[in-house]
C-alpha cells in the first residue's frame, strides 16, 4: 500500500513535469498550489491520527476509556469524522494535482459539507442545543441532500458519469 502511495506522488511530479510546458502561467499557479495543499493537508491527517491514537489507545486499552458512554462515543467519532473529511478533502485535491478535473467541483464540496453535518450531529449535545439549531441543521441537511441528488441526476442524464477515483461515485456516496 505505501508503494501506491510512493507511485502516486512520483505520479503527479512526472505528470507536472511533463505537462510544464504545455501550461499558462495560471495553470502553473494552480498546479504548484495543489501539490502544496495536498502536502499540508497530509501532513495535518498524519499528526491528527497519531495524536488520536496517542490519547485513545493508552485509554482503551487500559479500560479507562469505554466507547459505548455517549460523551466518549461523541468526542471518538467525532474525531475520526474530522479525519475523513480532511482526507476526503484532500483527495479532492490530488484529482486536481492530478489533472483529472479542474479546481472546484461543486459536487465533492457539497459532498464533504454532508460529512460536516453528520459530525456536527454526532457531537451533538442534544440537552443543550435548542430543537431550533437541530431543525436548521436538519433543515441544511436536507437542502444538501438534494442538491447532491439533484448533481447526480444532472451528471446522469447527460451521460457525465463520475469517474471511479470521485469520491461522490456511487460506491462512496453517504
Amino acid at each position: 500500500m505505501m508503494e501506491t502511495g510512493r507511485t502516486s506522488a512520483g505520479g503527479v511530479l512526472a505528470e507536472t513535469r511533463r505537462h510544464w510546458p504545455l501550461m499558462t502561467v495560471y495553470e502553473r499557479f494552480e498546479q504548484v498550489v495543489a501539490i502544496l495543499l495536498t502536502l499540508a493537508t497530509g501532513v495535518v491527517i498524519v499528526v491528527a491520527l497519531i495524536q488520536l491514537m496517542i490519547g485513545v489507545m493508552p485509554l482503551l486499552i487500559g479500560g479507562v476509556l469505554s466507547p459505548l458512554e455517549h460523551p466518549t462515543f461523541q468526542a471518538l467519532f467525532g474525531m475520526i469524522m474530522t479525519l475523513l473529511i480532511a482526507m476526503e478533502f484532500n483527495h479532492s485535491i490530488v484529482r486536481v494535482a492530478f489533472r483529472r478535473e479542474s479546481i472546484v467541483q461543486v459536487r465533492t464540496v457539497v459532498l464533504i459539507a454532508v460529512l460536516a453535518l453528520s459530525r456536527k450531529f454526532i457531537i451533538l449535545d442534544t440537552t443543550t442545543t435548542s430543537a431550533a439549531t437541530i431543525a436548521a441543521l436538519a433543515g441544511a441537511t436536507l437542502v444538501l441532500g438534494v442538491v447532491y441528488w439533484l448533481l447526480r441526476e444532472r451528471d446522469d442524464r447527460s451521460g457525465a458519469a463520475p469517474p471511479r477515483d470521485n469520491p461522490a461515485s456511487e460506491e462512496r456516496t453517504l
